[in-house]
């Protein structure tokens, strides 16, 4: 009888151990898709080092190259959120599919540019030139931001739809004289002694900003999970400014695809501009009048203008500053 509750004791609490366990990992989880950008590393940083984790997050991050797939598995409910450029993410809010920016990654300073034919001295010297550029990308929201500053339209040039990577494929093998384009491009161009990088985000900062977007019912269902993401990314940002080659191997590995390596990684890494506390308080700061809000309003300008929007996006449509300041 003695042995008999024993084994009664023991596999009761093992259910309930289990039944605990399994609380945990279910109320805890979040799903994010991306593409593969040096600027998205610390959310791979955060989660190899258990800064999530040790907030009570599981963070599942899957890398998918084309923005649209993991847009639409955000709106069916097979991710949570992901991470893009705030003008990317515009052009998919509708009245219908609710998400919105928790947190600002990282801004492009210099990892994004313009290879064009040496000699030329500004952007008014492409005119009438074919330039490969990925159309409803944020190339085209940047470049459209550049040609409004030189006075110009996409008129004034030959655009030709392509990838930013065959974009620059084509300007190495000569058959189109300008490329919108992004790392590592700019810098095979720059080894390979081919043409120049006529301009390049370093002169544009604050333009081309990766934010981690998440579903509307996801934040109001699991406000402390979206907690965790943000503190466990502060932190993982106050390991890279401590301990930058570590955080480089870390975030290499995670990230993977070309930039695997973490000299790569690093290199590339030197064209953005990492997201901690301080740059998101002063990013969301003054909300849709301040540095945020102005970009949200340009991303409606440029889109709304070749009809990409789904609705008349306002800055409250798109951000949640809520979980940045605790």
């Amino acid at each position: 009888m003695k042995t008999s509750i024993s084994r009664l004791l023991k596999t009761t609490l093992a259910a309930g151990i289990a039944l605990v366990g399994a609380t945990v990992a279910n109320a805890g989880t979040m799903k994010l898709g991306m593409t593969t950008w040096v600027g998205y590393g610390p959310l791979f940083l955060a989660r190899d080092l258990g800064y999530f984790k040790e907030k009570g997050l599981e963070v599942d991050l899957q890398i998918i190259e084309e923005a649209s797939i993991y847009m639409a598995a955000v709106a069916a409910g097979e991710l949570d959120g992901n991470a893009s450029t705030i003008d990317e993410i515009m052009k998919y809010r509708s009245p219908d599919f609710c998400f919105k920016a928790v947190y600002a990654l990282d801004d492009s300073h210099g990892g994004d540019g313009i290879l064009a034919p040496a000699g030329i001295k500004d952007l008014a010297g492409i005119k009438g030139m074919e330039v490969g550029m990925n159309e409803g990308s944020v190339s085209q929201f940047w470049f459209n931001i550049l040609l409004k500053q030189a006075g110009m339209t996409e008129a004034d040039v030959k655009i030709t739809n392509m990838t930013a990577d065959d974009a620059a494929a084509a300007f190495m093998a000569d058959r189109i004289p300008v490329a919108v384009t992004w790392e590592p491009h700019l810098t095979l161009a720059k080894q390979a002694n081919k043409g120049q990088v006529l301009i390049d985000s370093s002169k544009t900062p604050g333009l081309i900003v990766d934010v981690v977007a998440l579903n509307c019912s996801y934040i109001e269902k699991n406000a402390a999970d979206v907690q965790a993401l943000v503190d466990g990314l502060y932190k993982a940002n106050e390991f890279i400014k401590a301990n930058p080659e570590k955080a480089y191997e870390i975030m290499a590995k995670g990230v993977g695809g070309w930039l695997s390596k973490p000299a790569d990684f690093a290199s590339s890494a030197a064209g953005v501009n990492f997201y901690g506390k301080e740059r998101n308080a002063e990013f969301f700061k003054d909300g849709a009048a301040g540095e945020s809000g102005k970009l949200v309003t340009l991303g409606g300008e440029i889109w709304g203008s070749f009809k990409k929007l789904k609705m008349d996006v306002k800055y409250e449509d798109l951000v949640d500053t809520q979980f940045l300041a605790k």
